[in-house]
């Protein structure tokens, strides 16, 4: 009775680390994307060497999200987040050094970082909330997501307020860093306990996840979602520039888009769960994206608030539904761990491809034309592998 008293006395420290984790996952990377320009001019680097700084992180993401989820059994949870802020701190403070070499060094340590806290929260989460995993991870799901969006739109006037410029808008994410350090070192001195997984762990399943077409399904139809999603984040704002807009609202833009994602990530689980054929999902998020993009095809920035709306409830559904098939499409834990190493795995991979290919088809023909055609494509991909994936087959059916 003392001990549960004990705890939930420090059941805040729980909250916040995960605040403050969650803003640390996605923000270092969502800054980018507005002072892209800036980098751009500054060290002398085309549109394709600059969405490389998006694309490093995923693809670390890609290869590590395996290892790290094996690795999980035998570390110490709030140590591993404490060695992952530390990776991610240094990633940080690197990547603003100055230069070409240090800005990609700079983006590999801190993909490692953050890969390291993608994987491992949720198993915080488990660890420290077992009752509450829906609020928590509901919780870690939004900080993650406003916080991004927050950095996309403030990362100009980060710059101008720090008059460090593209340096203050990236190096200002140091300080988020230190205090989601600072708290999880709290939290670990307040409780010394090491979370393991049991017996029921991804190296005891039996079945070979690789050899699911269902699984397939999944791991694609989330590196496609992920691949659009980046593309965005990479150079969204740089092509809202080249149409007219001025730096700070082309920001603002990609931050509504963002923003207009929360809801949908909240809501589009729960209708997807209480329908007998989620399918019907698939198909609205695909519409909404087509829209969106089309309109930007068509109409460039005149709409570009409405078509980001569009576009980010989309996002939203799209990412919501990717995670919910990890739970609909196992029949045990074990499997929902597997397929979700998997899916990250593959998907990041997938993901990674995108920003490049997307900056690559600009510089061939200087339009934003066929790197918008491309999104649309990707596009119709991923509902064909959506619409299997809501089929009510489980990953462990080969």
């Amino acid at each position: 009775m003392r001990e549960k008293q004990q705890n939930n006395k420090y059941i805040w420290i729980g909250i916040v680390v995960i605040v403050l984790v969650s803003a640390n996952l996605r923000a270092p990377i969502t800054a980018v994307s507005p002072i892209l320009d800036e980098i751009k001019l500054l060290l002398k680097i085309d549109n394709f060497q600059a969405s490389l700084l998006t694309s490093i992180p995923l693809i670390v993401f890609a290869a590590c999200s395996i290892l790290v989820s094996k690795a999980i059994s035998k570390i110490n949870i709030r140590h591993a987040l404490i060695y992952s802020l530390i990776i991610l701190i240094i990633g940080l403070y690197i990547r603003i050094y100055g230069n070409v070499i240090a800005l990609y060094i700079g983006s590999l340590l801190l993909g490692l970082g953050i890969c390291i806290g993608n994987v491992l929260t949720p198993a915080y989460i488990k660890d420290t909330f077992p009752n509450k995993i829906g609020m928590m991870t509901g919780i870690f799901s939004v900080s993650m997501s406003l916080v991004a969006a927050t950095a996309s739109g403030l990362s100009i006037a980060i710059g101008e307020w720090t008059n460090k410029g593209w340096k203050g808008s990236l190096g200002i994410w140091i300080i988020g860093g230190i205090l989601a350090l600072f708290i999880v070192i709290v939290d670990s001195l307040k409780n010394k306990s090491t979370t393991k997984q049991k017996e029921n762990n991804i190296n005891n399943v039996e079945f070979n996840i690789f050899r699911s077409k269902q699984a397939w399904n999944i791991s694609i139809f989330m590196g496609l979602q992920s691949l659009i999603y980046y593309c965005l984040v990479a150079l969204l704002p740089t092509l809202l520039i080249d149409y007219g807009m001025n730096k700070v609202e082309a920001g603002w833009v990609f931050s509504v888009l963002q923003l207009a994602m929360l809801p949908a990530m909240f809501f589009s689980p729960i209708l997807a769960a209480k329908m007998k054929d989620p399918k019907i999902m698939i198909y609205i998020t695909s519409i909404l994206y087509i829209i969106g993009i089309v309109m930007f095809i068509v109409f460039k920035s005149k709409y570009s608030y409405i078509s980001a709306i569009l576009i980010g409830i989309a996002g939203g559904f799209a990412f919501s539904l990717s995670i919910l098939f990890f739970s609909l499409r196992s029949k045990t834990i074990a499997g929902t761990i597997k397929i979700s190493g998997m899916a990250q795995s593959i998907g990041y991979l997938i993901a990674a491809f995108g920003p490049p290919i997307f900056g690559k088809l600009y510089d061939l023909d200087s339009t934003w034309k066929y790197s918008l055609f491309f999104l649309l494509l990707c596009i119709i991909i991923m509902t064909f592998f959506g619409s299997k994936a809501t089929r009510p087959k489980f990953i462990e059916e080969y």
